[in-house]
């Protein structure tokens, strides 16, 4: 099975192992991600004005070269997703939007949300299922405390992004039992990290982040892992080696037995 691919900015520098181990864990499972040619940064914050067009048009590009190709767009970064997934929406149910955006772009064929958007860990859930992935994993790692962290940006709005329950997620759990490790829940795994005040607010952000740490640590978390670079950069910051924390690409490499291919490359 092939999909298309994007990437985003942040794995192409900061966040180059987040991208690595998923492209071996694809191959690995058996299906491929297309990197989408010419891709543009996806803009990073989803453009809450009504009026707003010039900043969603990198994500309608990507979209609709996907729809060219026939295949489902496959995201990554937790930022990356969240923008595609609500410029598609808005390109499926704004007219306003879709037909300036359209107008704009002079496509050969107009966009109309026709791309299916998928996270990684929704192809892992949906697509391969993670029963199967429990038997495609050669190195379980067993005896792991693992506290999944999703921040916001995956969730909400959940009606729009469709990715779990907002309030009580799954799906990284359920990722971590299949590769062979135990999850363990606590109270603030789907609280915002303060990611975007990072720079402006550093005390708030690391006060939130610590929140985070402190709640994965004391329900017996002995590490983190997260789909978002800007958590994960936020996160390390705040754990000051209190707690490993990884990006789930690598945990899924290392049980499928392709960690040190990517090591070498």
């Amino acid at each position: 099975m092939k999909y298309s691919y994007y990437p985003g900015c942040t794995l192409k520098n900061k966040a180059k192992d987040l991208d690595a181990y998923a492209r071996a864990s694809a191959r690995a499972l058996g299906f491929e991600l297309e990197e989408i040619e010419n891709w543009q940064c996806c803009g990073g914050v989803y453009p809450l004005g009504t009026d707003e067009i010039a900043t969603k048009l990198s994500s309608v590009r990507a979209l609709n070269d996907a729809k060219e190709k026939g295949q489902d767009l496959v995201t990554l970064c937790s930022a990356c997703h969240h923008v595609i997934k609500r410029v598609n929406d808005d390109m499926k149910n704004v007219e306003d939007i879709r037909t300036r955006a359209n107008n704009y772009m002079q496509l050969e064929a107009p966009y109309a949300g026709e791309t299916t958007v998928l996270h990684f860990l929704e192809v892992l859930r949906d697509r391969v299922g993670f029963d199967k992935l429990k038997e495609k994993v050669v190195n379980p790692l067993t005896g792991k405390k693992i506290g999944a962290y999703y921040g916001c940006l995956l969730l909400r709005p959940g009606k729009i992004l469709g990715f779990d329950n907002p309030e009580n997620p799954t799906i990284i759990e359920d990722f971590i039992r299949a590769i062979g490790a135990t999850p363990v829940v606590y109270p603030y795994r789907n609280e915002c990290c303060g990611g975007y005040i990072s720079l402006k607010e550093k005390e708030m952000a690391k006060n939130m982040c610590d929140k985070i740490v402190e709640s994965a640590e004391g329900f017996g978390a002995e590490m983190l892992i997260t789909a978002c670079p800007l958590c994960m950069y936020n996160l390390n910051k705040s754990t000051e080696g209190k707690i490993p924390v990884y990006y789930f690409t690598e945990l899924l490499a290392e049980a499928l037995g392709v960690k040190e291919e990517v090591e070498k490359e």
